[in-house]
């Protein structure tokens, strides 16, 4: 997690700090990404998918099976999606997202009856740093 959240610190002015982690069979990172929606002008630009994108090609292979999704924010829809369609291996997130989280929280898109692939789940791993990464953001804004 220590590796998501400094991912999210580099998060680029205007984007949501959101700081992914893929790692590897070994246990060693393979790709990490922040949110660059704003960046990039670019609504799939989350963290997740950005992170999961650079991993297969990494590896050369799209099923991310052996390996972790490690994420500061409870994935949303799309990010729970786009980790299962990955065939990632788990998920380990920090802050839970009542509003929009797809692992559990909003809805649990990864454990969706009749779903074909359905990875490891485990959420509030450093929650209060993820969430004070988050609050901190939107305490901004509302300056």
């Amino acid at each position: 997690m220590d590796r998501a959240l400094a991912a999210a610190r580099d998060t680029p002015a205007g984007d949501i700090p959101v700081g992914a982690v893929v790692f590897g069979p070994s246990g060693t990172p393979i790709a990490a990404a922040t949110n660059r929606r704003q960046a990039d002008n670019d609504p799939t630009a989350h963290a997740e998918v950005l992170a999961l994108r650079a991993a297969a090609e990494k590896l050369g292979r799209w099923r991310l099976e052996d390996c972790e999704l490690v994420v500061t924010l409870e994935p949303c829809v799309m990010c729970a999606g786009a980790a299962v369609a990955a065939r990632i291996g788990s998920i380990v997130f920090g802050a839970w997202e009542p509003k929009t989280g797809a692992c559990g929280s909003y809805v649990d898109a990864v454990r969706a009856p009749g779903a074909l692939y359905v990875p490891e789940v485990r959420g509030g791993v450093a929650e209060y740093e993820s969430q004070r990464l988050i609050h901190s953001f939107f305490s901004d804004l509302r300056r």
